[in-house]
């Protein structure tokens, strides 16, 4: 069994596109998922509960099933950070009853992979004393970058990539993800960048997503490899 952390540079760097993708691949390959999403704001009332689009995303890809409470235990409505939402909803983020939620989830649901999407990035607030990325510090848990290509990203990447490391975690690998159209509108600029990131990111890629109209796991997978992560020492 494999357990990652998936970590963006930015929100809307693209991570559950990524997540989900990745998780579609493993599925074509026959191995068991499991997509988590333990915190989520911008979430959507229904006649079952709120429900964010990204866990229900991530849902989708598990095999065999899971709730919708396993996958996205606190979910909040407001499409603000995750600690101002659970501030306003008078329920406190707690980084030890997600710790030990998730905890008892990957006992209970082993998978070949699992893959447990954050929320923005690296260093968004969790509490008034924790982050998010003391989520994967907590679980020692190897972490995969989801890098938003657009302007500015090589110093977004380079920055997360070495917080990642700075708290002692493995950076297990990166995907591009274009999520400005305009930035890869010249291809020998993009390709240059491109190039950048895959020098000074101590990690290999898992692949470029390009910019997709209508996004997709079904179409991105095609642009990703999970090689990497199965041929590493499992966690």
């Amino acid at each position: 069994m494999s357990t990652y952390f998936i970590t963006g540079t930015d929100t809307d760097a693209g991570k559950t596109l990524a997540t989900s993708a990745l998780l579609y691949a493993a599925r074509a390959q026959g191995l068991s998922t499991l997509g988590l999403k333990p915190v989520a704001s911008g979430s959507d009332a229904t006649p079952d509960g709120l429900r964010n689009r990204d866990a229900l995303a991530l849902q989708v890809q598990s095999v065999p099933s899971v709730s919708y409470e396993t996958v996205n235990p606190w979910a909040f409505e407001p499409a603000i950070a995750p600690h101002l939402a659970a501030s306003e909803a008078g329920d406190p983020l707690s980084l030890d009853a997600i710790v030990t939620t998730l905890a008892a989830t990957l006992e209970e649901f082993p998978r070949t992979l699992t893959l447990i999407e954050g929320a923005g990035g690296w260093r968004v607030p969790l509490n008034a004393h924790a982050d998010f990325c003391d989520l994967p510090r907590a679980m020692n848990l190897p972490v995969i970058l989801v890098v938003g290509l657009k302007l500015g990203c090589l110093n977004h990447a380079r920055l997360t990539a070495e917080a990642i490391l700075a708290d002692g975690l493995p950076l297990a690998g990166w995907v591009g993800s274009v999520v400005d159209p305009a930035f890869a509108a010249d291809p020998s600029r993009y390709a240059a960048n491109l190039a950048v990131l895959e020098h000074r990111l101590p990690a290999p890629c898992l692949g470029i997503l390009p910019f997709l109209n209508t996004p997709a796991a079904a179409t991105a997978h095609h642009y990703l490899s999970l090689a990497p992560l199965l041929t590493l020492e499992p966690q």
